[in-house]
Order: structure tokens, then sequence, then C-alpha cells
């Protein structure tokens, strides 16, 4: 017999769903001190509270589904809201008043809030419902996906917008060899055009994952078993996959309330009015449900909480209204940040494009403006570091020209522009709507200080993240211009920059932490044992001062070793599963073929990965902490050095064959990549370097993605300075050219050491080049000009680092009394550590994840050796 609610007299609001938007909306009503005046009920499908759908692949990453769950702890209880978890609502009576739920369990309603989001679509294709055919949409869908795919080789994704590249990326990550298909003509086709489209689709390509464009899936085959075994396309090819994932859009789930008779789209959404009325009165509908009042349907979590804050106030009686919303996007995507806002396609009459491309870089740049010059939107592919500020100028004229905006940095001439030029009703959090006048109100007005308290203020940068740097820019901004002295300390420890850090630790001589935080830390920090800011940061600073001021250069020696980051602890890099890579230095990618041998053997032996590098380089991959001194000293007895791939230091220099083999080549590439590596090798720095030599202007080696780059000339040597690839990529800029041998390596240690001694913590050359007032100028003036005076002090600590450089593999090897850090259990040093396990894959091995899944990786680490 079904249960009947006992009637209230206080008000009854049910919302039916809980996702991102339904949890929103719970918060507006708590904001407003609805709930204690009024009982809310949620009805919820899923076994789980709202969670993060935005990140929801991040599941993949480690995160855990308790990681992404939207509920702050208590805040159920705190205001009374009565949550049924696994409970969907299965009916509506409209005239009755009354929700009935999957349970039996029947509300009675004074206010009725539908929450229901959308689901997958899935293409009518035959054979769709086949074993091994998934959609993308919930944490259980991702816990499906994962357990099939334990058994599978091959995946494809059917779609390539947002989720589809998403979902693809998660395959990838499981190990699968994935493909994306795509009816349109490009990936994202709603949020790039057909240039943003091909950078992506390179990028994507160079991954490794296979992209079909232009076709559609007509069958999804199966086995006699009944399993998926491939797709026939439209183009009358046919895919062998063994797991098919579709995500090829979202409809909205209107089906409860057709059912219920309230007024739906004719292509589906619950009709809704400007305060997110439906058809009845006592109906509302926000999220992905919804049919705005301009007649469309939003997919996107910040028009979600705008029509959850339209109905939060609506109830209220306030005046609030939900026309339409900013559909703006910053997402990155297998790694490649893809960003869309405003009038992204051109459609408004008589707009102009401003373009950049440069298919190498895999960036993709466009403006749309209008004949006035007023920027009306824009694409953005692989550098999407501007978006937060170029999303606010939407719509009014930006301070600077359009074509300097989307040079990249070090080209063209510098720009100004940041936060502080936005207008006050710039909105800075498309998530939240919040502009930046309510963000110096926040500061002004409600003394916040710091970018949490904006964050609880104003809901500012707690939706994407996307806003959070120019958050941080506009409450500095503010707390200076009303004469607050901004803390720009290194730490809660330290007051002083790690720029001052180091002038102190060079001038005083200072070769302990604890010495530099008892004589110059904070009154408040001295005598504790510090924090892990500032410890790992010191370290480097003593170890790159270390053959200047006495210390020992060796990082793992008496207090050093409390002081590295995780990987520095065991001279390696820490991997998914709790084992390690080694990462042999192979100066300029030339390598004999005894050494290859020898690294093959080493491999072969301890059953490790081996991949390639772009570095040239060969990383071995699984490897116990308790067989890292086994395998390096067989290693080392072949003449290897560590390659330093766990430390901020020196990483690579890569180079081409240069004029010894290739017809192209002006200059011996190799030789001078050679010589540069094992000058720098082991130099400690604020943040990874890395570097390249070519041999000729065509730039095989990539010279000008490098921290320092040089190509060759007819007449000597180019370097170039302050690039960077990656997630961020920047060209480096010309510094000196037509450069002797000696001359080049002159500059560089001006160069690195200038760099080492003025850089913030984890700043990389790139963005330090930005920062440092004056830019390349002042540093060329610097290390070129010697415009201070200290060039001479800049040889001299480089000369004192080249002389007092010593392999930290073989240092290690050969004191047994450092061996001994080399266990995974303090306690048991000879049992080694069960979690770390293998599962065969392509004729080597890869982590057997279900494994970390039984047993959490911070819990099998528990009483392992100090990190």
């Amino acid at each position: 017999m079904a249960a009947t609610s006992t009637p209230a007299i206080s008000p009854t609001i049910v919302v039916v769903g809980h996702g991102m938007v339904g949890q929103r909306f719970l918060e507006a009503l708590a904001d407003r001190g609805v709930t204690g005046r009024a009982r809310v009920v949620v009805l919820c499908e899923e076994p789980r509270p709202a969670y993060d759908r935005v990140r929801l692949t991040s599941y993949f990453s480690g995160n855990t589904p308790e990681d992404l769950s939207m509920v702050e702890d208590g805040f159920m209880a705190k205001h009374g809201i009565e949550l049924h978890l696994g409970d969907p609502a299965e009916s509506i009576d409209t005239a009755a008043r009354t929700v009935t739920a999957r349970s039996g369990l029947t509300l009675s309603y004074d206010t009725l809030v539908l929450a229901t989001g959308s689901y997958p679509f899935v293409p009518p294709v035959p054979g769709k419902d086949a074993e091994g055919c998934f959609v993308y949409r919930t944490i259980e869908d991702l816990l499906a996906i994962e357990e099939y795919a334990k058994t599978a080789r091959v995946g494809a994704v059917v779609g390539g917008g947002l989720l589809g590249l998403e979902a693809a990326g998660a395959l990838k990550d499981l190990g699968l060899q994935t493909h994306i298909v795509e009816f349109a003509p490009r990936l994202m086709p709603v949020q790039v055009d057909e240039g943003g489209g091909a950078a992506l689709l390179r990028t994507i390509e160079d991954m490794g994952l296979a992209v079909h464009t232009g076709v559609g899936t007509q069958e999804v085959t199966a086995c006699e078993n009944g399993a998926v075994n491939g797709m026939a396309l439209s183009d009358g090819s046919v895919l062998p996959t063994d797991l098919v994932v579709f995500s090829a859009g979202v409809r909205p789930r209107d089906q409860l309330a057709r059912d219920a008779g309230l007024a739906v789209g004719e292509r589906g959404g619950i009709v809704v009015d400007e305060q997110c009325r439906t058809s009845d009165p006592a109906v509302f509908a926000i999220g992905e449900c919804a049919l705005a009042s301009d007649g469309r349907v939003y997919g996107l979590v910040a028009p979600g909480y705008e029509m959850a804050e339209t109905a939060a106030a609506a109830l209220e009686g306030e005046v609030s209204s939900f026309t339409g919303a900013d559909t703006s996007t910053k997402l990155k995507l297998l790694g490649v940040d893809v960003a869309s806002f405003g009038d992204a396609h051109g459609t408004a009459e008589g707009c102009l494009d401003v373009v950049y491309s440069d298919s190498r870089a895999g960036v993709y740049k466009k403006l749309v403006i209008d004949p006035e010059g007023t920027l009306l939107g824009g694409i953005l592919v692989g550098d999407a570091e501007a978006y937060g500020t170029l999303r606010a100028f939407t719509g009014s004229v930006p301070p600077v020209s359009p074509e300097q905006l989307v040079l990249p940095a070090g080209s063209g001439a510098p720009v100004a522009l940041g936060p502080a030029a936005l207008p006050d009703d710039a909105v800075v959090c498309s998530c939240h709507n919040v502009t930046k006048g309510t963000i110096r109100g926040a500061v002004t007005e409600h003394s916040c200080t710091t970018v949490p308290e904006v964050k609880k203020c104003t809901k500012a940068g707690t939706g994407c993240g996307s806003c959070v740097k120019v958050l941080g820019q506009l409450v500095n901004a503010e707390l200076e211009a009303a004469g607050v002295e901004v803390d720009k300390g290194l730490c809660g420890c330290f007051s002083q920059t790690r720029q001052e850090l180091y002038e102190i630790v060079r001038a005083l001589r200072i070769t302990s932490y604890q010495e530099l935080l008892d004589g110059h830390g904070r009154e408040a920090a001295r005598g504790t044992n510090g924090c892990e800011v500032c410890k790992p940061t010191v370290g480097s600073v003593i170890a790159s001062l270390a053959p200047t001021i006495g210390a020992s250069g060796y990082v793992l020696e008496g207090e050093q070793a409390a002081l590295q980051d995780t990987n520095d602890h065991f001279l390696a890099n820490l991997q998914k599963n709790g084992s390690y890579s080694i990462v042999p230095r192979i100066p300029g990618g030339e390598i004999t073929p005894e050494k290859l041998i020898v690294i093959g053997e080493v491999a072969r032996d301890f059953g490790l990965y081996t991949k390639i590098t772009g570095g040239q380089r060969i990383d071995l991959f699984g490897a116990r902490v308790d067989q890292l001194p086994q395998i390096w000293g067989r290693l080392v007895d072949a003449g290897f050095e560590s390659g330093h791939a766990y430390g901020k230091a020196l990483r690579t220099v890569k180079s081409c064959v240069g004029q010894t083999w290739c017809r192209y080549g002006v200059q011996d590439s190799v030789r001078m990549a050679i010589d540069l590596e094992l000058r720098y090798r082991g130099l400690r720095s604020p943040h990874k370097l890395k570097s390249a030599v070519s041999g000729c202007q065509r730039e095989c080696a990539e010279a000008q993605s490098k921290d320092f780059g040089v190509i060759a000339t007819a007449n000597g040597w180019n370097l170039y300075v302050g690039g960077n690839g990656g997630a961020t990529p920047r060209h480096a800029d010309l510094l000196a050219q037509d450069l002797s041998d000696a001359e080049l390596i002159r500059l560089i240690d001006r160069f690195l050491m200038f760099y080492i001694r003025t850089a913030d913590r984890l700043e990389r050359t790139a963005a330090w080049l930005e920062r440092i007032e004056g830019g390349l100028d002042h540093v060329r003036d610097v290390v070129v000009h010697d415009s201070l005076g200290i060039c001479d002090e800049l040889e001299s600590l480089m000369a004192d680092h080249v002389a007092g450089y010593r392999d930290e593999w073989a240092e290690t090897l050969n004191d047994p009394e450092r061996l001994l850090r080399f266990v995974s259990f303090v306690n048991a040093p000879d049992v080694p550590d069960p979690t770390v396990k293998f599962v065969p894959e392509r004729d080597q091995v890869k982590p057997d994840l279900p494994l970390l899944s039984i047993r959490p990786l911070d819990e099998a680490l528990e009483g392992t050796a100090a990190r």
C-alpha cells in the first residue's frame, strides 16, 4: 500500500532531481532562509547526492565519487532538507498537487520544482543495445565502462562534441585504442569553426586517437554472443571495436511533465516563462529539462544556475527573470584548452574576423568584431589563457587592437591588457553571473581580503574555475588601490618572495632551511617545521646555490631530504599506481647501440614498460621503490646518469642530426646539444627547464618552444628564450643572433642564472619573461649588455655549478646508508608494496587499476617510507 506523507503546516517544496542545478536551487533557498520556513523534499534518481558532472572524467584521473560531490558535509541536516536517494518521481498529479515516487511515497506540494536534467541521445541504429554499448552521463555509466574496458582493446565514441571528446579521453586513459566518429565535418561543431576544428583535430591525432569526421554510424555489429565487435559507417567502411560509447548529444528529460499535462516544446523541453514557471503556476522547471522563454534549451551549467536563482527568487516574490544566458565555454579536452564565447561563429551582419593560426603548435585564435571594433565573440584552441579577460570584454571595445589580442605572447608589441581594464558591469564569473563590480564590492564593502573570502561572499570561482586567475588579480588590484599592503610573501612562513629569499641565502651563505626560517621567517613560524610550500622552494634555492654557499649539492643529504617534493624523495617520478619511472640521461638524444641494449635488458629483466619520449629519451615505467637501486646500479655501471625527470631542473636538450648528416644543416647541432646538456645537467631551478638545438632554420628540434632554444645560422647560432609547449604554448623570443660557441654559452649561463635568481616559485621561463618588469628588453639589457653589472657574478655562479656537479644516483649507490630509504614499508623493509601490480597490454605492461579501486592508494601508502 502506498505511503502518504502527513500534511504539514508549513508550505512544502518538492524538488524532482538532484543534479548540479538542483543543488544550486537548494543553496539559493538556504541563502534566502526559505529552508527555515518551508519543508523541502528532494527526490533523487541516482544513488548518490549531486556531484560535479562537469568534472566527471576526472574520475579516471583518480578522483573518487566523493571528491566530485557538490554537497557540503552536513548541508542537508543543517537546513532540514529531506533527501531521498535512488527514489525518482514517477508521476505528477497537478490537480491534487502530489508527486509519487518509485517507492510508492506520495508527497503533497505547494510548489514543485522540476530539475530532471537531460538524457543522452542514442542514434536509432541497429545494434545500439548490444552488449558493450554505453552512454557517458553518470558515475554509474563510468563504472560500467571501466569494468567492461578490462576485456576490451579498441573503443569507439559516437560523437565529437564536448562530452564525446571527454569520453574519448576516458577510453584512452583506460588503455584502449580509441576512435572518434563525428557526423559533422569537424570536431566540436557547435563551439568551434573550421579553423578551430582543424587545430583541434591535429592535436588530438598527434595523441594517437583516430578521428573520423563527416561520417555517421549506420549499424553496431555484434558477434554470436551478442557482444559488440564493430561499427558500420556511412562511407561504407567498417570499424572493428570492442566497446562503443554514445555521446551524440542530450535531450531534455521532460516525459514526467508531458505525462502530467504540462506544456512542452515541439522539439522537447518543459515550457517556462521568464520566472521559470511552467504552464502550471505551482510548478517550476530549471536546467536542461526547461525550454526557456527565449525558445532555447540550455545544456550548460551556468544557465542552469541562473535559472535556479531565478526560481528561488520568484518563490520569495523578488523581481528576477531569466531571458537567456551566456553560453561561453572553456574546457580542457584531452589536455587541450578549448574555449568559445559570444558570437563565436560570426553570425552578426557585417562582422569581421581577426585570426591567428599556428598549425605546428596546434594554436588557433579567432576574434569576431563589428566594424566599430566592438568585440562580439571568439574561439580559442590550444591557448585559452586570455579567455577570462576576453569574454569579459565581449560587447565592448577593448583598449587595444584585436590584432594584439590574438598574437601569442612574445610576438609583436607587448599588450598590457588585464582585469583592471574591465568595466564594472563586465561578467567575470559566468557560472554565477558575478560582475567585476560585485567582486570589487566584496573587497571594499564586505572587507574580503583573500580569494577564498571573495569566493564565499560572491560564489565567483566556485563553478568551472576558469575565472579564478582573473579573480585573484582583481582582489589584489582592489586591495592595493585602497592602500592595503598586499602580502606577496612566499607563504605563511615567510613574508619574503622567493627572489628575496634567494638573495638572503646567497648573501649570508645560509645552508639550512631551519636557520633561514628561524632567522628570517615570520615571527609565528619561527621554531616550527615550516610548510609544504616553502620547504621544497627553499630546498631548491639551497641546491641551486650549493657550490657557492658551501652546502651539500646532494638533495637527500641530512635536512635537505625532508625539504624535497615527492618525486625527489626517491629520485624518481611517482606514477598513478604507486610505481616509479626511471629516465636515464641521453645527452642530445645521441646513444650508442651498446647503451640501447643495456636499457632493453634492464626493461626486460625488471618487466618495465618502455616508452620513447618527445624529449629524445627512453622512459622505463613500473619499478617498485625497492627496485630503484638495483635498476640504477646497472644503468650507472653502463655509463648512464640521472635524467632529473623527477626534479625542477634541466630535463633535456633535444637536437636534430645537424650538418653531420642532414643536407640542410649548417652547424653541428648534436655536438652543441650534448655540450649544453652536460653543462647544465642537475641545475636546480624554480621550475623544469627544457632546451633544443636545431641545425638550420627548418627547426626540426622545435627550439622555439623551449625555455632556451638554439637555431643554427650560416654565421653561428641564434638564441631564443622564454618558449613553452604544453598547456600554455608560447613562442620563444630572439635574445641574440649569429653568436659564436663561446658567446652562446656565456649568454645562456647568464640567462639561466638570472632566471633562477629572480623567478617566483614554480614559474616557468615563459611566465617569468612576461611578468618581469620590462620583459624581454630588460632581460636583454641585463644578460647581453650587463646593465646591472651582475654578469660576472652570474657567470661565476654557473661556473660553480658546473665544477660542483655530481650525479645523484651515483652518489646514492655509493653510500649504503642512503640506500636504506628505498623501501615500501619502513617497518617491513623486505616486503614489496602489494598494490603495485600490472596487467599485460600490447606486449608490455600497464598498471592494474582495478586493484587500486579495491584498495585506495592513500590507504595502501599508510606506513610507507616517509615521503
